[in-house]
């Protein structure tokens, strides 16, 4: 593939409703031209949690419009064909997925899903916080190796051997 090509990434994730949106609304803002970030679930809840776009919003991410929706969606002849299949929960990447358009790569960023936090809002946007903060600092990967990767090889070695470290955790509101 070209690399001045627009390339489609579709983030997937169980419910649809916040690590993949979030993961989406990054990529989205940060890969300039050259991608086109789409997000679906497995079992979509038909809504997006809204502390996930609150949290978008205070990180100066766009927020609006997203939907959560199956990934039926992305298996159509309709749809775009995908470069880039990314699952951010461990139940998504678990499931038997459908044949993509495009035989796109495949990788797995397994995160915690800020959701299933019970407690006070402040814990809870903590969570979806920290969510928030490791999936930019794999968007900034994801985007160094767009950088220097030549062949599909590379994008599948570079996105199956990143390590990424803990993200910072953000410093408590006084």
């Amino acid at each position: 593939m070209p690399p001045e090509s627009l390339q489609h990434v579709l983030f997937l994730c169980t419910g649809n409703s916040a690590r993949s949106i979030l993961a989406e609304s990054v990529l989205q803002h940060r890969g300039g031209s050259r991608f086109q970030a789409h997000s679906a679930g497995s079992h979509p809840t038909g809504e997006v949690h809204p502390m996930a776009l609150e949290v978008l919003a205070e990180a100066g991410y766009p927020h609006e419009g997203f939907q959560s929706k199956t990934w039926e969606r992305f298996t159509s002849e309709a749809a775009p064909p995908l470069d880039f299949v990314l699952t951010v929960c461990d139940r998504a990447a678990g499931e038997g997925c459908p044949v993509w358009p495009g035989q796109p790569i495949s990788a797995h960023w397994g995160l915690p899903d800020p959701a299933a936090i019970e407690g006070p809002a402040s814990i809870r946007r903590n969570a979806f916080q920290q969510t928030l903060l490791r999936i930019e600092d794999r968007i900034a990967h994801f985007l160094r190796l767009a950088r220097s990767a030549n062949h599909p090889n590379d994008w599948k070695i570079g996105l199956s051997q990143a390590e990424f470290p803990e993200a910072p955790k953000p410093r408590p509101a006084e």
